[in-house]
């Protein structure tokens, strides 16, 4: 019987929220039939150092594959790597104009040139508020081209208790789109089982 999987690019570029790309990397290493392909940007591995004092050994070890981002000959870099999604989780302004231009200047916009050249599943979780034109024209552009702009902003009618619980829903979502199930975090029932909850409580 042939082992059917999904094969998964995460990137984590130089933007604040470096916490979204390692638990996304660690939720996706504990399900099986899973392939995930990691690049981090320079300014990715500074900030990821300063919010979470990771380093880059500690990052690699949940990825099953990771790449050199100066490394543009790499196998995420062509169409024919057969990928089912990709997830910049954070994406840096900086990387979002880049991919709204076409500009496939290292391994990570590359692999997202490819992603939407190929019509596979984009997902940009761009950081950086408040928006000027130029942000919200290359979302548009990048929009318009098939990829997802999903800004990490948390929403509150789970009653978050943790800062985790926070991450946990937002990368539960973006798993979500990557078309694979799980069960990360609370899903909303409706506003009767939300009203029965906190009549019992809960």
């Amino acid at each position: 019987m042939t082992v059917t999987y999904k094969r998964l690019i995460v990137a984590i570029t130089g933007a604040s929220g470096a916490s979204y790309g390692v638990r996304l990397l660690q939720v996706l290493s504990e399900m099986p039939n899973i392939e995930t392909h990691l690049v981090i940007s320079d300014s990715g591995l500074l900030n990821l150092q300063q919010e979470l004092n990771m380093n880059r050994m500690q990052l690699e070890e949940l990825a099953d594959v990771t790449h050199n981002v100066n490394d543009v000959g790499g196998s995420i870099a062509s169409g024919s790597f057969q990928s089912d999604g990709m997830v910049m989780a954070p994406c840096s302004m900086r990387t979002l104009a880049a991919v709204a231009h076409g500009l496939s200047d290292n391994l990570i916009t590359r692999a997202a040139d490819v992603m939407l050249k190929e019509r596979r599943r984009l997902i940009l979780m761009v950081r950086e508020t408040p928006f000027n034109l130029a942000h919200l024209r290359n979302m548009t552009s990048v929009t318009e081209m098939g990829g997802i702009i999903y800004p990490p902003l948390p929403c509150f009618y789970h009653r978050p208790q943790t800062i985790a619980d926070i991450i946990d829903h937002t990368v539960s979502r973006v798993i979500d789109l990557l078309g694979v199930p799980n069960e990360l975090a609370p899903r909303w029932e409706g506003l009767a089982v939300a009203k029965q909850n906190n009549l019992t409580g809960d």
